[in-house]
C-alpha cells in the first residue's frame, strides 16, 4: 500500500454509520482467495456487497454511492471516514485493511474498532481514531447537515477537530506507530533506519 508521511490530514468524510461494520462487509469473503496485492482491486472491493447488488448494478441509496460522496478519495477530498462503533468486527483478514487503504482513505474515526482490524489499519498505513460515542455522533449529524464539512486531523498533536463546530478531541496512538506513521516506514523501513546502531551493537558485542 502507498506510505505517504502523516501530519495534518484535513478533508471531508464518508460517513458509513453501520454499527459492528465487520470485514465482511468492507470485503467480502470471496476476495480473499486473490495472489494479487494491487490495491487497485482491493480498493474496488470496498463495501461491494453494499455498493452494488447481486446483478452488479449501483444501490442508489448506499451512501457511498450518493452524489455527494460517490468522489474517489483524494488529498483533502473523502480520505477521512466516520465509521459506526465496533468498526472491523469478524474475522481478522488483513484484505480489510487493503480495501479501505487501496479505496484511498487514510483515516477511520470511531467510537471503537476490533483490536485485530485497527493494527491491520496501522500496517497499511489507515490511522483508526478512537472518539468518544458524543464526538462520533456530532461528526454524523455536522456531515448530515452539510456534506461539505471537513475533519482535521493533527497526528502530531494527536487532535482531531470538528471545523464546523471547532470542537475537538484528543486520540490516542501507540508511540511506535506514530513515529512509523509520521515517517512514512513499516517495519522494516524502521529497521533500515536504525541499521547504523544495528551495526554498532553487533560490532561491540564482537
Amino acid at each position: 500500500m502507498a506510505k505517504e508521511k502523516f501530519d495534518i490530514i484535513q478533508s471531508t468524510c464518508i460517513p458509513i454509520e453501520i454499527d459492528n461494520c465487520n470485514t465482511d462487509l468492507i470485503i467480502p469473503a470471496r476476495y480473499l482467495a486473490s495472489t494479487t496485492r494491487d490495491p487497485k482491486f482491493f480498493g474496488d472491493a470496498f463495501m461491494h456487497d453494499l455498493r452494488y447488488d447481486a446483478d452488479g448494478k449501483t444501490v442508489e441509496d448506499f451512501v457511498m454511492n450518493k452524489p455527494e460522496f460517490k468522489e474517489a478519495p483524494r488529498k483533502g477530498v473523502h480520505e477521512i471516514i466516520v465509521g459506526g462503533q465496533n468498526w472491523g468486527s469478524g474475522s481478522s483478514r488483513e484484505h480489510a485493511a487493503w480495501a479501505i487503504a487501496g479505496y484511498g482513505v487514510r483515516v477511520v474515526i470511531s467510537s471503537s474498532f476490533a483490536d485485530i482490524h485497527r493494527n491491520n489499519l496501522l500496517n497499511c498505513f489507515v490511522l483508526p481514531v478512537i472518539v468518544t460515542k458524543e464526538f462520533q455522533q456530532e461528526l454524523f449529524k455536522s456531515i448530515a447537515e452539510n456534506s461539505e464539512m471537513q475533519v482535521k486531523v493533527d497526528v502530531p498533536n494527536q487532535t482531531v477537530t470538528n471545523l464546523a463546530t471547532g470542537r475537538s478531541e484528543h486520540f490516542d496512538i501507540n508511540s511506535y506507530k506514530k513515529y512509523c506513521l509520521m515517517n512514512a516506514y513499516d517495519d522494516i523501513d524502521f529497521l533500515l533506519s536504525n541499521k547504523d546502531k544495528i551495526v554498532d551493537f553487533e560490532n561491540k558485542r564482537k
